[in-house]
């Protein structure tokens, strides 16, 4: 199975269940607040359970992984989300379907953090550096396919067919994982399972300047882009008169520089130092920055000027995103599985904190959403320069393979 492509398929497969439990189900919306009596507040509540445990279980899948190895926690993740998933396509309440996308979220995160680690298990640097861009392709792909399949099976069949789907998908892909996955972490690898070392396993990693600033240059600048995403209703309603059948241009467009991005990083992985990669990240959204603010303050909404800087903005971070997160996987070799579970939940907070605190302040301004999305980009940028002040030979060359 490990083939030049079966493997790296497979794994890249593992990291799409996330983004087709949030954005499969959005299409339904009405019709299931219908169906259940339920109201819109109950209706964002079945998303907020589910983030929020989603949030809060990637803090664990890696450091269980650690211990238990990478292939059990991947089945038992995947077993548990088919079942919930079928729990919700049998709710006859909005509260059991609550209850129920708690749980998806609970055990969707554990294919897309151990994941991770089982790339830099088998792959040296370079090679893994590949994996790590397709992975992000199919990631990047999965939120632009979801909503259309989501809305095809909620049209032609009803909204429970689209948690019928959910259970299928998390079957099908425990049957190949069962089948194909192989362990990749010896018995002499695991970390024990006890609670004192598992705690300073959290507080070492937790506060290594080295692993936060790393973290930060990745999860903050996402938003950069993300901010738009959260606010396309306003953005591109108001400001740019757009329909909302005409909302895909940002999407495709975003997307697209996420796919494009992924590529290039693949493309210069083992011919180009991570170092030089991340500069030519963060420089590429600095150009996309720079455009996006000179069109805001200039009025400009047309949308076939106000959307590209922002394909642009997610070239740059989808190229600096695989490398980053390799030298994070390998800041303690022994705690791979811990160290993408917590890049995961830095991931998700920062991601929440602009959902809920900042979206809300910028969303009516096009000049205040560009400012936004230009502060993101400058903290990555800063974090990057005081890591590199203070370990200057971080990403100069790949390291060993372990």
């Amino acid at each position: 199975m490990r083939s030049v492509w079966a493997f790296p398929a497979l794994l890249a497969a593992l990291s799409v269940l996330g983004p087709f439990s949030i954005d499969t189900y959005l299409p339904a919306f009405s019709g299931i607040a219908g169906s259940l009596s339920a109201s819109p507040v109950q209706m964002q509540q079945t998303l907020s359970a589910y983030l929020l445990a989603y949030a809060f279980m990637n803090l664990f899948h890696g450091a269980l992984a650690d211990c238990f190895g990478r292939r059990p926690i991947v089945l038992w993740g995947l077993a548990t989300f088919a079942l919930a998933s079928l729990g919700c396509a049998l709710a006859q309440s909005i509260e059991q379907l609550i209850l129920f996308r708690a749980v998806q979220g609970l055990s969707s995160g554990a294919s897309m953090v151990v994941s991770r680690a089982i790339i830099r298990d088998v792959y040296p640097p370079a090679q893994a550096q590949k994996v790590m861009s397709q992975v992000t392709l199919y990631f990047g792909l999965a939120p632009a396919v979801a909503p259309i399949l989501g809305g095809w099976l909620y049209t032609w069949f009803g909204w429970h067919s689209i948690f019928w789907f959910m259970t299928l998908l998390g079957a099908g892909l425990w049957a190949v994982n069962w089948r194909a996955l192989p362990e990749t972490l010896s018995a002499a690898q695991r970390q024990p399972l006890q609670l004192k070392p598992l705690l300073q396993g959290y507080m070492e990693l937790g506060l290594s300047a080295r692993f936060l600033l790393l973290a930060i240059s990745s999860a903050v600048p996402f938003n950069g882009m993300f901010v738009y995403i959260l606010a396309s209703p306003e953005f591109l309603g108001s400001h740019l008169a757009l329909q909302p059948t005409q909302f895909f241009w940002m999407f495709l467009c975003t997307i697209g520089g996420i796919m494009a991005g992924a590529i290039v990083s693949g493309k210069m992985a083992g011919t180009l130092a991570p170092k030089k990669q991340i500069r030519l990240g963060f420089l590429i959204m600095a150009a996309a920055c720079l455009l996006n603010t000179v069109i805001s303050l200039c009025d400009v909404k047309l949308p076939f000027v106000a959307i590209p800087p922002l394909g642009i903005f997610s070239l740059g971070w989808a190229i600096l995103m695989p490398p980053i997160t390799l030298l994070v996987l390998d800041i303690n070799p022994a705690r791979r599985g811990m160290a993408s579970s917590l890049q995961a939940c830095i991931n998700s907070a920062a991601n929440g904190v602009v959902a809920g605190a900042i979206v809300p302040l910028v969303m009516h301004s096009t000049w205040a959403l560009a400012l936004a999305s230009a502060s993101f980009w400058a903290i990555g940028l800063i974090a990057w320069i005081v890591l590199h002040r203070r370990w200057p030979d971080i990403g100069r060359t790949h390291a060993p393979a372990s």
